[in-house]
């Protein structure tokens, strides 16, 4: 069923169907059955450096907003066709380990913060990195979604450089 909501959402976006209906209509039972907020984060991430894009587009709520780098995207929409084909080629492009900090709740709001090293070679370049993520997500009748997202990054120096 996968492939086939993959193949539909691009088919979707190419003949201007609006995103969240072919979503809702395509969403991943998987996404769904993703109990914890911890779970959806490293579901997030292994749909990042599977390539899974509706997988990636179903976890992000339509009003997400992500801060990097000092840029922000207001929406999953904005995401998609900005930074998300980018994010995506360097998720497969490198070795991402997350572990997860601290997870909170106060209602149906839940925190995730994390911290990640990543490893390997994007675009000629060497990558080694640390860095920090704090996800925000909310429980909704189609499980959590993430509402916010703010990454941060910094290479780490190789010992003799």
């Amino acid at each position: 069923m996968r492939p086939r909501c993959g193949s539909a959402i691009a088919a979707a976006l190419f003949a201007g169907v609006p995103l969240a209906a072919t979503l809702l209509a395509c969403s991943p039972l998987a996404a769904q059955d993703i109990g914890r907020p911890e779970d959806v984060v490293r579901a997030f991430h292994d749909a990042l450096a599977t390539g899974d894009l509706a997988l990636v587009l179903t976890l992000l709520a339509e009003n997400v907003v992500i801060f990097e780098s000092g840029g922000v995207e207001a929406s999953r929409e904005e995401y998609r066709s900005h930074d998300l084909p980018a994010d995506i080629v360097f998720a497969r492009s490198t070795e991402k380990e997350v572990t997860v900090d601290r997870v909170g709740f106060s209602g149906d709001v839940a925190w995730v913060l994390s911290h990640s090293t990543t490893t390997g070679s994007f675009r000629g370049r060497d990558i080694n990195s640390a860095g920090t993520e704090t996800m925000i997500l909310r429980q909704t009748q189609m499980g959590w979604r993430i509402e916010h997202i703010h990454w941060s990054s910094r290479s780490i120096r190789r010992e003799g450089s």
